[in-house]
């Protein structure tokens, strides 16, 4: 069936509820923060705050995963105005892809220029450790290739492009900037680099799949990021994008090793405060630079 409209997600349902924000609080921020699977503690260090449960934003999903609080955190972080989602929302929680990615369009709508996403990943790379942070330079977007892309449907040149480039999705000036400040704090020995794949989820992935992944030149394996900057992009917003490797994924049949979310929750919390630390200090030099800005 043609979709006859984007109900529910349209340009007009976006700015409705970017309006009924903008009327709820005197914050007006530049940059958008999404917190991952246990890293909900970015949103604890603003400053100042208007807080927002999902579940009364008019429009807005609701988060149904244990380690995602479901709250929209407007502040301040070291003086620069910042929003943050603590809880995001994923595939597997039966939403249609465009709802997903629909605060990242309210961001764009409330004047944010800047989205730094947080996830929690499988590595697949070896030379990966848990506890590694992974500074994600691209990404495989695996159920695009089904057909399962944000941006389907009617395109409303209002927030960009019918056929977006993603050729430089990632930020690279910010990659720069995340391995400079992850020197400078001493992070060196953990902080890495590399390629981002997303499935639908939310059973964790065969050994047979994880080797494809690999195979494919896939770094880490995660069940989110990837569409919401398909959106962030597709609106002309900047995107850094970082994930914490919570768990090796199996690739040996001999294992005895088996993926589960408390694994993952667990290392989240280990390396929360690092992780922490890295994001405000590059949101303070977003502010002072004036490239950045």
């Amino acid at each position: 069936m043609f979709p006859e409209s984007n109900k529910g997600w349209s340009y007009e349902d976006c700015k409705a509820t970017a309006d009924w924000l903008l009327a709820q609080t005197d914050v007006r921020p530049t940059i958008a923060i999404v917190c991952g699977s246990g890293m909900g503690g970015l949103a604890d260090m603003l400053k100042d705050q208007v807080v927002f449960n999902y579940k009364d934003i008019p429009n807005f999903p609701q988060s149904t995963v244990h380690g995602h609080a479901g709250r929209l955190v407007f502040g301040t972080l070291k003086g620069r105005p910042c929003v943050c989602m603590q809880g995001r929302f994923h595939l597997y929680e039966g939403y249609p892809i465009q709802k997903i990615t629909l605060p990242i369009r309210i961001f764009k709508l409330i004047g944010v220029e800047t989205v730094m996403l947080t996830n929690a990943a499988g590595g697949l790379n070896q030379d990966f450790k848990v506890g590694d942070i992974m500074i994600i330079r691209d990404h495989l977007n695996m159920p695009g290739f089904a057909g399962n892309n944000p941006l389907a449907g009617l395109n409303d040149e209002r927030f960009g492009v019918r056929f977006p480039c993603m050729s430089d999705a990632y930020d690279r000036d910010l990659q720069q900037m995340a391995m400079d400040v992850g020197q400078e704090l001493g992070y060196g020995d953990f902080l890495k680099e590399g390629v981002y794949c997303v499935l639908g989820g939310p059973s964790f992935e065969t050994i047979a799949e994880v080797r494809m992944l690999h195979k494919l030149g896939a770094d880490a394996v995660g069940m989110s990021t990837a569409p919401e900057v398909i959106v962030a992009r597709h609106c002309g917003m900047r995107v850094f994008a970082l994930s914490l490797i919570t768990n090796k994924a199996v690739m040996d049949y001999d294992s005895e090793e088996k993926a589960n979310h408390e694994d993952v929750l667990q290392t989240g919390k280990q390396r929360a405060e690092q992780l922490e630390r890295l994001v405000s200090t590059m949101v303070t030099k977003i502010e002072h630079n004036n490239n950045y800005a």
